[in-house]
């Protein structure tokens, strides 16, 4: 089995994890808000969700959606409509999911900046990159930003300007399970490197 199609399997056994409700809204997100029954609210124009997180809803009026998921959200908007209607329903999709981005860079299929929906584990990213290209090296590089803390791994080290919590683990020991606190949980704004490996 290809380490690409390992990765898959993986990212399959583990399931999707019901990603669009774990999913926390944050800037950018653009949502369809349906609510039956109420035509000021347009359910054909996505709302984006703005810098500071917050969103304009007619007739509920100006709202936090940033940190909430989907279903919080939901609830917060039948709250405040209830002045206008007794039992509203109502029902937010993602249209677009642009606040969690990861990079994938190096020696993968498919490189470039990926959104996150819901909780996501290295393997799952991985996955959307659909996995290592045959020339891929023995490490893979993780590089998060300090707000979220630094990397949950044993090699865990700030960079120089102390912005950034840098970590490595082996592409060997990862794909074999050895040690599954490997497979860590991947943030938002998180950089995954895979280099090439040396050429004999």
């Amino acid at each position: 089995m290809t380490i690409a199609l390992l990765l898959l399997f993986e990212a399959a056994l583990a399931g999707p994890g019901g990603p669009v409700q774990s999913y926390i809204l944050g800037a950018d997100d653009e949502l369809i808000i349906r609510a039956l029954d109420l035509e000021d609210i347009d359910s054909k124009t996505p709302i984006r969700v703005d810098m500071r997180g917050n969103i304009n809803l007619p007739l509920a009026g100006r709202m936090r959606a940033g940190g909430l998921t989907v279903e919080q959200l939901e609830a917060e908007i039948v709250r405040r409509l209830r002045t206008y209607v007794n039992d509203p329903v109502v029902t937010v999709t993602v249209a677009n999911f642009r606040s969690q981005p990861v990079s994938i860079l190096g020696a993968v299929t498919k490189p470039g900046v990926h959104q996150l929906q819901g909780r996501k584990t290295l393997f799952e990213v991985l996955s959307l990159a659909e996995g290592l290209r045959p020339d891929a090296g023995n490490s893979i590089k993780i590089t998060r930003r300090k707000e979220w803390g630094a990397i949950p791994l044993p090699t865990a080290k700030p960079d120089p300007t102390g912005e950034f919590s840098v970590a490595e683990v082996s592409v060997k020991s990862v794909l074999e399970a050895r040690n599954p606190q490997e497979n860590i949980i991947v943030q938002p704004h998180d950089v995954i490197s895979v280099p090439k490996g040396e050429l004999v």
